[in-house]
């Protein structure tokens, strides 16, 4: 199955090459969450380094707010389950990567935050997202650094506008610690459960699939309810012109 998906070289191996479009890299990370036992069984121990990086960079880099955290978390514990993969250096080190990926996204939002969140168009940053986040700010307070680990997207911004909006560092590291511990527990845990079940194992990509589905809902939800609110106030200002 691998070697249908990545490129293969002389020998006729696959290549696990990063080198690529930003939609082919998705499709690479995409493949590589559905097809995480072969990778695990040809790289070996480089896939803690592999998996380390990703989920450092998706919570990191507030560019990059597209990697399938929540998905790659529950196929690595599943993988795990298979005893391809160590559960506490795995866990360990992931719980590590996030933490770290907030902590550096919150200060690169304290260094140049305050200035993207005033600007009205920005190169790097999606300003919707940003704006979306600042709303979540404002429902949930510090909360929302934990609560973010489990919406995509929100969970790159969260930090980002969190040192944007000079959070108490103290209190951020703290929701940071508990909410990395929090997802990667949750997401690998549920993996490792699962992952030798024999209706898991074999529809595991649609299992997959389905939890990317789940973790966007709640963007979903939110989506339709702002657009049934700009349809309301386009009523009633309809209604006070006529």
């Amino acid at each position: 199955m691998l070697r249908s998906i990545f490129p293969l070289d002389g020998r006729g191996e696959p290549v696990y090459t990063f080198s690529a479009p930003m939609h082919e890299l998705l499709e690479i990370f995409r493949s590589l969450t559905k097809n995480l036992d072969q990778f695990t069984i040809d790289h070996g121990n480089t896939t803690y380094a592999i998996l380390f990086a990703i989920v450092f960079v998706e919570t990191g880099l507030v560019i990059m707010p597209f990697l399938p955290g929540d998905s790659l978390l529950f196929a690595a514990g599943a993988v795990a389950s298979r005893g391809f993969l160590d559960p506490a250096l795995l866990a360990g080190g992931l719980i590590v990567a996030a933490i770290l990926g907030d902590t550096v996204n919150y200060h690169v939002g304290k260094a140049i935050g305050p200035r993207v969140m005033k600007g009205e168009k920005s190169r790097l940053f999606n300003k919707k997202h940003l704006d979306k986040t600042h709303k979540f700010f404002e429902k949930y307070g510090g909360k929302t650094i934990i609560l973010a680990r489990f919406v995509p997207i929100v969970r790159t911004f969260a930090p980002f506008v969190a040192g944007a909006g000079a959070m108490n560092y103290k209190k951020f590291i703290t929701y940071n610690v508990v909410g990395a511990v929090a997802w990667v527990a949750l997401m690998l845990g549920s993996g490792w459960l699962l992952g030798q079940v024999p209706f898991v194992k074999e529809r595991f990509e649609l299992i997959v699939i389905g939890i990317v589905v789940l973790s966007v809902m709640p963007m979903v939800v939110e989506w339709w309810k702002a657009r049934g609110a700009k349809g309301s106030e386009k009523d009633d200002e309809k209604a006070e012109a006529a």
